[in-house]
Order: C-alpha cells, then sequence, then structure tokens
C-alpha cells in the first residue's frame, strides 16, 4: 500500500518502511527493514469458481475445472456474502473469485456469468 525510504544514519543502512493491507481480513501491517535486505513476498493467485451450491454450515460447492467439486470456502462474511446469497437464490449463474496465498484461500468478490 504504502512504501518509504529514510536516508542512511551515521551507523547504519537506509532503512525501508513498507505498509501493506492483509488480503483476507484487511488488516494493515507496518514492516521496517534495511534496505540492503531481501523481503519475502507471497505468491498470490486469482481464480475464478462457478457455484453449484452453498451448503447449510456455509460452505460453498465450487466446480473445479477437472469437474470436481471443492467443498473448503467459506461464504464471506458481509456485504459481498449477502449478494452471492442472493445471485445464487434467484437462480443466476455465479463465478466466485477465490484468492490463495500462503495456505490460506478466500472468496473475495463474485460475478453474475451469462453461461444460463
Amino acid at each position: 500500500m504504502d512504501m518509504s525510504t529514510s536516508k542512511t544514519g551515521k551507523h547504519g543502512h537506509a532503512k525501508v518502511n513498507l505498509v501493506g493491507i492483509d488480503i483476507f481480513n484487511g488488516r494493515k501491517y507496518e514492516d521496517m527493514c534495511p534496505s540492503t535486505h531481501n523481503m519475502m513476498v507471497p505468491h498470490v493467485s486469482r481464480t475464478e469458481y462457478q457455484l453449484l451450491d452453498i451448503g447449510d454450515d456455509g460452505f460453498l460447492s465450487l466446480l473445479l475445472p477437472s469437474g470436481e467439486t471443492k467443498d473448503d470456502i467459506k461464504l464471506p462474511e458481509g456485504e459481498i456474502g449477502d449478494q452471492i446469497q442472493t445471485a445464487f437464490e434467484a437462480g443466476k449463474a455465479v463465478l466466485v473469485t477465490v484468492l490463495a496465498a500462503m495456505k490460506e484461500e478466500a472468496a473475495v468478490a463474485y460475478k453474475e456469468s451469462n453461461a444460463d
């Protein structure tokens, strides 16, 4: 989200101050690191799946390209979850966008498909 660099001090390296937002819960995180050091960056993947069903337990049943189902993604809380639920209950074909990073996955968006 933000990056700033401080000047080299009397006894050290220039510092880089990084500010980022967690893609899963929206929390803000800050880190400061010497400018000569490397930092780890997570690999984030974005995949769209067709929504097959919403279980009573709040988990989504998503269709994988192989034809199998993925049943371990929870319906998001808040406005996006309500919109997915409403579109699905209206009988619309729904595509759910899932972000995956660091062995964690979450549904973050949706769109209505034209394939009816």
